[in-house]
């Protein structure tokens, strides 16, 4: 029988987040569990580093030049002809989806049988006055209906008055526990194991908005961490502290120097947010047992993009730094039949986009021709052979519209509104406090990686590369025009 696959991923999540990593404060039991008995790589990315580009990489298994989403742009429809729910359905799959999608319309079934749905808090959404055809909110959320019928009429996501996209104020949630949208995700996904198909194998996605803004872990789980001493952020030689200084007023800014007693607070509800979705993926493991399927379930962990949370005084994403553009990822066979090497490393370079082949391959399902990833199965067994060198990320983000390239050990970025570079020695400097592209003796290196970039970004819309050699200045558009028109 085709083994069933568990796909869960998280929103924001920073890489260096699992306690297995050594992280000096927070704690990922389960998710320890897993890299140990699984496969843990090392260096994961996220090409384009907020949700919805990232979130098309997963769905098609493309690059961001070939499904057109190189920034964050809500309302462009989404009509690929192949996606991963759709191309295992086909196979025969019980496909199912609980939890963030973000995609458009909102209840786009993208290939899945079924969608139990909740995005967060999406501004077009919650436009009352749209003379559109939008749905509004409380038509497209399952769990604010849910919330409502539980709690209360009066109910809504933004009573905590936290804003959804603040990664410096925090509290602690204000109801029961098990009405937090962490633990909703993972009842309706273990609902699913009552009611799916026993006679198909199941594809779920189990899709947490967490540990994304707003900061709001249950009062346990704050408390956790809250009287915490947290290690200082890192700072590169490179930030304009200067700048910073005046900042840090704006709650949903993206740079600024916050007090820190604020930063501390936000940190701390960050990593207790991790750890609550954390027992609840072992809430949800346990089902898997409980239903007998467990043996028989490929389990894939990762997130959409990081959480800069501070390091060179940036928040949130969109960012080619590690902390923004770096994942998790984790994947566990408990069956052993897909021979990986249980408690094993990978440190080769891999994107979102290599999750639909190896899937796919893993379901015994064809790969169509359109998807670009790589399957990392390979990986996953040890065997040698040929890699990708680099992978090439970017983001539209007005004057720091950004692309990057990296090997994991390597990265070198290209600011495109104003043509500044930086170098990093991700090996001896992986929290990036050093730009070495002002370096002599690196200028071969910072031209290889330079060279690359022309060569991604040859012949794009936007005009990057002229004659050879970068071009600043062009107009960063969220979308290319091929999925606009």
């Amino acid at each position: 029988m085709k083994p069933n696959i568990l796909f869960i991923t998280v929103d924001q999540m920073r890489w260096d987040c699992l306690s297995i990593l050594g992280h000096p404060v927070v704690e990922t039991p389960n998710l320890d569990r897993l890299a140990r008995s699984g496969v843990l790589f090392r260096s994961a990315y996220s090409a384009t580093p907020s949700c919805i580009p990232a979130r098309a990489a997963i769905f098609t298994g493309m690059s961001q030049r070939s499904h057109g989403r190189v920034g964050y742009k809500d309302c462009v429809p989404w009509t690929y002809q192949h996606t991963l729910p759709g191309e295992l359905a086909l196979a025969g799959y019980h496909t199912q989806c609980v939890g963030k999608m973000h995609v458009y319309p909102a209840r786009n079934l993208c290939g899945f049988h079924n969608v139990v749905l909740h995005d967060g808090y999406l501004h077009h959404n919650r436009d009352k006055y749209k003379t559109t055809t939008n749905a509004h909110f409380d038509q497209c959320d399952d769990y604010l209906q849910w919330l409502r019928q539980t709690a209360g009429a009066g109910y809504d996501i933004t009573d905590l008055g936290l804003d959804c996209n603040s990664s410096t104020v925090a509290r602690p949630w204000h109801l029961p526990e098990h009405m937090h949208p962490t633990n909703w995700t993972v009842t309706q996904s273990i609902d699913f194991m009552r009611r799916r198909d026993p006679s198909k194998p199941f594809f779920l996605w189990t899709s947490f908005v967490r540990p994304h803004s707003p900061l709001d872990p249950p009062q346990a789980y704050f408390d956790m961490y809250k009287d915490l001493e947290m290690p200082d952020p890192p700072i590169g030689d490179w930030v304009d502290t200067v700048s910073a200084e005046l900042g840090g007023n704006d709650p949903t800014a993206i740079f600024g120097q916050f007090p820190k007693r604020r930063l501390n607070r936000a940190r701390a509800a960050y990593y207790a947010l991790i750890t609550h979705i954390d027992d609840q993926i072992g809430r949800l493991l346990n089902a898997l047992q409980e239903y007998g399927v467990y043996n028989n379930t490929i389990i894939l962990f990762t997130s959409d993009h990081g959480e800069l949370i501070g390091d060179h005084h940036y928040f949130r994403k969109g960012l080619p730094y590690e902390g923004s553009a770096k994942i998790p990822f984790v994947i566990n066979d408990p069956s052993g039949k897909l021979g990986f090497q249980p408690g094993s490393e990978v440190n080769e370079v891999i994107e979102l986009r290599d999750i639909m082949p190896t899937l796919l391959t893993a379901a015994q399902v064809p790969i169509p021709q359109k998807v670009e990833g790589l399957d990392l199965l390979p990986l996953c067994r040890g065997e040698s052979g040929s890699w990708r060198e680099y992978i090439h990320g970017e983001h539209t983000y007005g004057s720091l519209s950004n692309h990057y390239v990296t090997d994991g050990k390597e990265k070198y970025l290209w600011f495109s509104q104003t043509g500044e570079e930086q170098l990093f020695n991700l090996t001896d400097d992986p929290q990036e406090l050093t730009d070495l592209s002002g370096d002599p003796m690196k200028a071969s290196r910072l031209d290889l990686w330079r060279q690359r970039i022309i060569a991604e970004l040859d012949r794009r819309e936007e005009g990057y590369v002229e004659e050879g050699r970068l071009v600043a200045g062009r107009p960063a558009v969220a979308c290319l025009s091929h999925v606009v028109t």
